[in-house]
This record gives structure tokens, sequence and C-alpha cells, in this order.
């Protein structure tokens, strides 16, 4: 895979992770990196120290296949600190069509997904329905209270880059979920070393959890996991559905109010609800053309 191909892949991961409710992971998934994705990540083992530890820096690059990894965290990089600016203000003065748009993308991504699963069984029909209600289910929770110390900073960390990685489901979200959303961002803003060194520990430490047990669960049951993760999408439809009742809101860094649980409701109930014109024909179309970009993608890259 060349350096350019995994570079673009990372700038569409981050431009997906910029938005809550969207996971850099559905792109990985539909790009067709998730699986060395996971493998890199993996290798962060004690066979990885050990060449450290001889200096061998050569084998250590090899080992966690560097030049992958570098690409994709440049592309993801580059994506953020550009685009998260544009994103963020279409998502507080457009925010209907831009969910609009992402609803397109995942909702392409599924089908994209389901179309790769082959031989369907009674257990994996089983794990695409127990996928799709699982995420579907954590759209409708209530803001739990993780603000118990150091400890919960770090539980925090680690559920949330567990989500991250995981297809269908936003790290953000799960922030906002656990009422850590605002306190992350407040500690991001004000350089709260302590607290960021605990949270990116505990985020450090889901990372090679998870990733170690999704890699598992691909390559001893793949074809279960691939419907369970399909199901992780199609249930995350609800989350970024355009038309929203907010049930509940949260303070983000900057005292402002963000939603922090919604529920999907028709353009004519919202229009009732908010008196905000669902501009129902843009969504369409801005689904449309999510739809069309997903397809473009998985023609051009998922298939090598």
């Amino acid at each position: 895979m060349k350096p350019l191909g995994v570079f673009l892949r990372g700038v569409l991961m981050g431009a997906a992770d910029i938005v809550p409710g969207v996971s850099g992971g559905t792109i990985a998934f539909i790009t067709g990196i998730y699986d060395t994705l996971l493998g890199s990540i993996r290798a962060f083992d004690l066979a990885l120290l050990a060449l450290l530890w001889r200096l061998d820096i050569r084998g250590a690059w090899q080992h966690v296949n560097g030049g992958f990894l570098l690409a994709l965290l440049a592309g993801i990089g580059t994506s953020i600190f550009s685009l998260a600016r544009i994103f963020s203000w279409i998502l507080d003065h457009h925010p209907v069509p831009l969910w609009a748009f992402f609803f397109g993308l995942i909702l392409a991504s599924a089908a994209v997904l389901l179309r790769q699963i082959e031989g369907w069984t009674v257990p994996r029909a089983l794990c695409l329905l127990a996928g799709a209600v699982a995420a579907g289910a954590i759209a409708f929770l209530p803001v739990a209270n993780m603000d118990f110390g150091l400890a919960g900073v770090f539980l925090s960390g680690f559920l949330a880059i567990c989500a991250m990685i995981l297809p269908g489901i936003s790290g953000s979200f799960i922030l906002v979920l656990l009422g850590m959303y605002g306190t992350v961002l407040g500690a991001v803003k004000s350089l709260d070393i302590s607290f960021l060194l605990v949270f990116i520990l505990g985020a450090g430490s889901g990372l090679l959890c998870f990733s170690r047990l999704l890699h598992w669960l691909l390559h001893r049951f793949h074809q279960a996991t691939m419907a369970l993760l399909t199901g992780f999408l199609f249930g995350s439809l609800v989350i970024v559905w355009p038309w929203k009742q907010v049930l509940d809101w949260v303070r983000d860094s900057h005292g402002e109010l963000k939603p922090s649980q919604q529920v999907p409701v028709s353009p004519a109930d919202f229009f009732a609800l908010t008196g905000q014109d669902p501009t129902v024909w843009l969504c369409v179309g801005l689904m449309a053309l999510g739809f069309a970009a997903v397809w473009l993608i998985d023609y051009s890259w998922g298939r090598d």
C-alpha cells in the first residue's frame, strides 16, 4: 500500500473524528486498512521493547509497520488541524445538512460491509442484530458521572479510545455519555498536565487491549465479527440522523450548552419542535452525495 494512499485514508479518518457521532474506525474499515491498523497497534508489545532495549531501531520500526503508522498519523493530523475549524463552524451553524451528509456516509459504509459478509447463518444474523441494537441503545443512554478522581479520568480515556477504533461509535460521543466531554475539553484548554497524562495513559491502555481483542476476533471469527461491526454501523444511524429532539445538554469548555442526549424525529416534528426549516431536499441530496462518496472510496481503495 503506497504512503500517499495511506495518508489520504488518514485525512478521511481525521475528518470523520472531528464530528461527534462519527468514528474514524468506520473510515479505516471501508478503505481496507482496518486490519492493518489493528495489527500495527498490536505490535506495541514486549518484542518491541526487546528491540528497543537492543537499540535495534530499524527492527523496531519494521515491527510496528512504522511507515504505515507515520503516513496515517500525518494524514489524521493534517485533516484535524486543517478541517477542525471548518467542521466546527458547519456543526454550529448548519448541523442538519452536515448530519445528513454523514448519515449517507455511514449508510453506504454499512451496505459495503454487508456485501462482504459471506455464508449467512443464524449466529451471524444474530451478531448483526446485536451490533445494531447495542449501537442504537448507546444513543439513548443517560449521561453518567465519571467525575470521581483520576480513576474516572483513566477509565474515561480507556473507554473513549475503544469506541474510537470501533466502527460506528464515536469516542467523543462516549465522553459525552460519561459526562466527561466538557471536563476533557477544559483540561486540554488549560493544559492540565496531570489530568492529560492520566487520560492518555488510559487511552493507550485501552488501545493496546482492545486492538488485540478485535484482531483476535477478526482472525478467529472473521465473518461473525464482520457481521457484528456491520450491525454497529447500522445502529449508529440513529446517532447521526439529521433531525433530532434534544433531551439533555452538557457544557463544553467555553461554558456553552451542547446536546448530550437526543432522539430522532421526523422532519415535520423537527419543524414543529424547533421552528427551523428541515431543508429536506438539501439533506436528501447530501445523503446521496455521502452515499456516492463511500462507494467511490470503496471502488478506488476498498479492494486494495
